[in-house]
């Protein structure tokens, strides 16, 4: 493909930038910087050792968090550096939010997924760590027959049985995440078009949900606790339990599917589809220190624990590549993170939902993104046209983001007159009627960036970015604690 990029040029500042776009800053900056990203790296390499001489013992947890705070580093350093070389190739756009419409480095989220995965993979002997210093029963077939309970080898030492199982999920996992960092740089690549793309994640995650049904098969469900009773007055035994069979790995896969698909959705401008994931991890890792802490800080055991700290093996490295991509994404961006990012991350996120055992859990999470889908499904199934970009406006005069529109050249039907108005009425839509003959001339894109706007009127992108991801978060509090509060009371019990 040739390259229609521009040279390098120094700027006044010191500053060096790629074409129209600044991509590292001044001398000065640059050696505070490095001082203080060998002072992290430090830390993180002290917190990979964290071996205790009183106890004996090695926390793969705090070695993941100097992985993750090592991870982020390398993802701080790599942008700026591989930035211009992702332009050289192609992989660029115009940032259409700024006046000057500057070039931007594309498909960044493949970066933070590469430092993602190969985090993960040196993680993989530290996790495993007390059963690789002590001895196992091997691999394969090998523990069958023998004692484990009473075997001793030559050394003394108990045999203790390797968990396979927890190995197989974990490897799978990151099999899934890779597949979907394959088929993001493919989108990116070739743009597919969406209905073609739409299914993708059912086909990354398959590895996962095949280990799944193999080590687990897990598939009931607690029934409410109002339901049963109004079923069976004397049941004593709570909670109930139902079998939803192949329903529920259906469920596993529309979760797959709709995560990746939904960031994608709610997208366009600077900062948007990091900074939801960022936000859904964050909250996902309070929800695992919950039961985490506990076992850690009181020796309070939890039949969940185990599965929670896996999750927050797999959520911390996502945390911190994610932080020091927004550092770059953040308005105004200098590089766009790619449909790459939202595939990846959308993935790791349903991943340790379906680990962790929390599917429900995380839904609540995904409040915004599920009304944002729903919100749109009018468009997206062409219901209303659907242009193929919604992004909000850009109002070169006053650098403002303003709601886009989509127009009708023709009146539009019966049925989409009536839900437009429908809509219209009570302020999910803003709407243009023709004086003269009442027909619906345009209306807002229906998507939550334009509602939002919609409802405040033109803002900044960067407090575009805040206000969404300010619903966000309050959704994600409300969602925490209506989790650990009134469902407790719906279901019997919280299972903290």
């Amino acid at each position: 493909m040739p390259s229609t990029a521009p040279p390098f040029k120094p700027l006044p500042s010191g500053e060096i930038v790629y074409g129209d776009l600044a991509l590292t800053s001044t001398s000065a900056r640059q050696k505070s910087s490095w001082l203080s990203n060998l002072a992290l790296v430090a830390v993180g390499i002290a917190l990979i050792c964290n071996w205790n001489r009183n106890t004996q013992s090695y926390d793969p947890l705090l070695a993941l968090v100097g992985f993750s705070i090592i991870s982020y580093v390398v993802t701080l350093v790599l942008i700026p550096l591989l930035g211009p070389e992702f332009v050289r190739i192609g992989f660029h756009g115009r940032d259409l939010g700024k006046k000057d419409r500057p070039l931007i480095p594309e498909t960044m989220g493949a970066v933070c997924a590469l430092v993602y995965l190969v985090t993960m993979f040196f993680f993989i002997p530290f996790l495993f760590y007390k059963y690789i210093v002590t001895d196992t029963s091997g691999g394969g077939n090998r523990e069958q027959g023998i004692d484990i309970g009473s075997t001793l080898l030559h050394t003394g030492q108990p045999m203790r049985m390797f968990p396979h199982s927890k190995l197989a999920e974990y490897l799978a996992a990151l099999l899934s995440s890779f597949s979907m960092l394959v088929l993001g740089v493919a989108d990116d690549l070739f743009d597919i078009r969406w209905r073609n793309k739409l299914f993708m994640p059912a086909i990354a995650v398959l590895p996962l949900i095949f280990v799944y049904y193999v080590d687990f098969g897990v598939t009931r469900v607690v029934v409410p606790k109002f339901v049963y009773q109004l079923v069976s007055p004397n049941t004593a035994e709570l909670p109930v339990t139902i079998d939803l069979g192949v329903l529920y790995y259906l469920y596993m896969l529309a979760l797959a599917i709709f995560l990746p698909n939904s960031i994608n959705i709610l997208a366009g401008i600077n900062g948007l589809e990091a900074g939801q994931a960022f936000v859904i991890a964050i909250f996902l890792l309070i929800n695992d220190a919950l039961y985490v802490l506990p076992s850690r800080l009181f020796d309070v055991s939890h039949p969940a624990t185990e599965a929670h700290l896996l999750s927050m093996y797999f959520i911390l490295p996502l945390v911190a590549v994610t932080f020091a991509l927004l550092r770059f994404n953040w308005f105004p961006a200098s590089v766009f993170v790619g449909d790459t990012y939202c595939y990846f991350a959308g993935m790791v996120l349903a991943q340790v939902g379906i680990l962790g055992h929390f599917a429900k859990t995380l839904m609540l999470f995904l409040i915004p993104q599920v009304f944002n889908f729903i919100y749109s499904a009018p468009q997206l199934f062409h219901l209303i046209p659907c242009p193929r970009h919604r992004l909000p406006k850009f109002n070169i005069e006053t650098g403002l983001r303003e709601p886009s529109r989509v127009a009708f050249p023709e009146p539009p039907k019966k049925l989409q007159t009536v839900m437009l108005k429908l809509l219209a009425s009570v302020k999910l839509i803003d709407i243009e009627v023709d004086s003269k003959s009442g027909t619906v001339v345009s209306a807002s894109n229906m998507t939550l960036i334009n509602l939002v706007l919609t409802w405040t009127g033109p803002l900044r992108e960067d407090r575009l970015a805040y206000v969404i991801l300010g619903i966000q978060a309050g959704t994600c509090i409300a969602g925490l604690l209506a989790r650990h509060t009134i469902l407790p009371m719906i279901f019997g019990r919280d299972n903290l």
